[in-house]
């Protein structure tokens, strides 16, 4: 006979956003259960945000010791040791993981399951001899690495985001396939640790987010090495047999048929929903290759089967998973009526400049035929980036001819932290005015927002009308 469990909630996937449903349900005293069939806190914490950006902090630093010189700072020459990266790499993940261990979860009065769940029906999921009859379910089961259809393929030795990290030894030619965030952060941290990198992407690098201030970024990385071949296609890869690990992309662009070396490859050309075994038909829930279909309200077809995170087909980070499991929370236990929405959340490629944004972009905001507002500042114009050498970039904000905020873009150093300021903005519903109003420290990189602001109202100040005010009053004493 298998074991019945009848928790309030059953949450597949332990990643971000399960974590964040069962935390909260089990906060508020619910039953709940908690099914993962890999590793507890998913990609996040061990394939991708948090190795990746401990990859770019080593970076980092060797790129601060070969600029010291700019500051007056004599220094030897710089080395890496790529085992020691690697140490430094998984002792982070290693620091984070018991904050997502089964341990704590267990101790918030969890149950975790550990094996692989699928859907026996629309009410009932099965983990081997275990089965779940929950109130609701969610699924979180988050993304893999999508791999393009390239011949040769699956016969030669690639990496993604899952592997990636398992190196030891620095690739001496590293071949990157996909010129989206996940490819150029990691093309320029291994740029800046030693290796030659080649990115190859079919049509343009960073095509999401602002050209204006993508174009930036990309003359960044090029300016450091990194050779980026855009609106190029693949045509084969293939491992040649030798003494020396060698990789050969075969590309179409402009210029014909090219074959390129590599020590390495890397496919970073997007992410798939992780539906495969959930048998999601069994449930009535409807998906596709972007994901599983919800509403406004996270609920798949299946109104007792809510989704979030990657596998919901939106925006994929693991804020966005977070953002969802919140509003889950709400409506799961205390029938609050909640409706996601995709334009707050903001996005930030951890690159050098940093490109972060949040709301509508210019080009969107042009398609969607809307009277808008382009507001500007540069970062040479402020006075902490001067002192830190950190002068190239700017911020552009879109607002309507009212001042309401539309959007913002940010790309220069800390444009992750910045932006979040403008999302606050966007999901208040805020005028500019509020960002003209309030005292932003001196010298911070945060008054090139408040300077920006303030450029809305410069039309004004050659206005015939305001300038007779101006003079009544002067003249009133």
């Amino acid at each position: 006979m298998p074991e019945l469990l009848t928790p309030d909630i059953c949450v597949i996937g332990a990643g971000s956003g399960g974590l964040s449903v069962a935390a909260a349900a089990a906060a508020f005293g619910v039953p709940v259960v908690l099914v993962e069939k890999g590793r507890m806190g998913g990609d996040c914490l061990n394939t991708g945000c948090v190795p990746s950006k401990a990859l770019i902090a080593a970076a980092r630093h060797m790129k601060i010791i070969e600029d010291a010189a700019h500051f007056g700072i004599k220094t030897a020459r710089a080395s890496v040791d790529f085992e020691k990266v690697h140490a430094h790499v998984h002792s982070v993940i290693a620091a984070i993981a018991p904050n997502d261990s089964k341990e704590r979860f267990t101790g918030l009065g969890v149950r975790v399951i550990e094996g692989a769940a699928k859907f026996k029906d629309r009410f009932t999921v099965e983990v081997g001899d275990i089965e779940i009859k929950a109130r609701r379910f969610v699924v979180a089961t988050g993304s893999t690495a999508a791999i393009p259809p390239i011949p040769g393929l699956a016969d030669t030795p690639f990496l993604t985001n899952e592997s990636v990290f398992d190196l030891t030894a620095l690739p001496k030619h590293l071949l990157v396939i996909g010129g989206g965030p996940i490819g150029m952060e990691l093309a320029q941290a291994f740029r800046r640790l030693g290796s030659q990198v080649t990115v190859l992407e079919a049509s343009k690098p960073l095509a999401k987010d602002d050209a204006e201030c993508a174009a930036i970024v990309l003359d960044q990385l090029a300016r450091e090495g990194v050779v980026i071949r855009a609106g190029v296609t693949i045509q084969s890869v293939k491992a040649p047999k030798g003494k020396t690990p060698k990789i050969e992309v075969t590309i179409d662009g402009a210029a014909g048929p090219e074959t390129l070396d590599g020590s390495h490859l890397l496919i970073a050309a997007g992410r798939r929903a992780t539906v495969d075994g959930l048998d999601l038909e069994a449930a009535g829930i409807e998906y596709s290759a972007r994901g599983i279909k919800i509403d406004k309200g996270l609920r798949t077809t299946n109104k007792r089967v809510y989704a979030v995170g990657d596998v919901a087909g939106g925006p994929q980070f693991t804020h966005a998973a977070n953002y969802h499991a919140g509003l889950v929370i709400r409506n799961a236990l205390f029938r609050l009526p909640v409706k996601a929405r995709a334009e707050d959340i903001p996005w930030v490629t951890f690159t050098e400049p940093e490109l972060a944004q949040v709301g509508l972009t210019e080009a969107e905001a042009t398609k969607r035929r809307l009277k808008f507002n382009v507001l500007r500042w540069p970062y040479h114009e402020n006075d902490r980036a001067q002192a830190e050498r950190e002068t190239h970039g700017h911020i552009k904000v879109i607002t309507d001819r009212r001042g309401r905020i539309l959007g913002a873009t940010i790309v220069g150093a800390q444009a992750g932290e910045l932006i979040s300021t403008w999302t606050l903005a966007i999901s208040q519903r805020l005028n500019i005015r509020a960002f003209t109003g309030f005292v932003v420290p001196y010298p911070t990189l945060a008054e090139i927002g408040k300077r920006a602001a303030i450029t809305f109202f410069t039309p004004s100040l050659t206005r015939r009308w305001v300038r007779r005010i101006i003079g009544l009053l002067r003249r009133l004493g």
